[in-house]
């Protein structure tokens, strides 16, 4: 793995997918699901951190949101099984509606 010069926030990464930021936090929440040294905790405080992506982060959540929305179905799993939020869930399938 090459050195990290560089990391983007969450809120940065959802402006650039054009996806929203907080679904994009429940991905990286879960640090199973994109691999070791993707996600950065940048620490902005004495008990406050932001969580970053590396570029091959941003890359790795890219695909795995391209593998989730092969089909409506796999989508509304995806979202089911990762959030509990259901307003986040309703406003994350009314984006994808468009």
């Amino acid at each position: 793995m090459a050195t990290v010069t560089h990391v983007f926030s969450i809120d940065y990464v959802a402006k650039l997918l054009d996806e929203d930021s907080e679904l994009l936090q429940a991905i990286v929440s879960n640090y199973d699901n994109l691999s070791y040294g993707s996600i950065i905790s940048v620490y902005t405080g004495p008990d406050e951190a932001i969580a970053s992506l590396t570029r091959d982060g941003i890359e790795q959540l890219e695909q795995i949101l391209a593998h989730a929305r092969r089909t409506a179905d796999e989508w509304n799993h995806f979202l089911e099984a990762l959030i509990e939020n259901e307003e986040l869930i309703a406003r994350v399938k009314a984006k994808s509606a468009r």
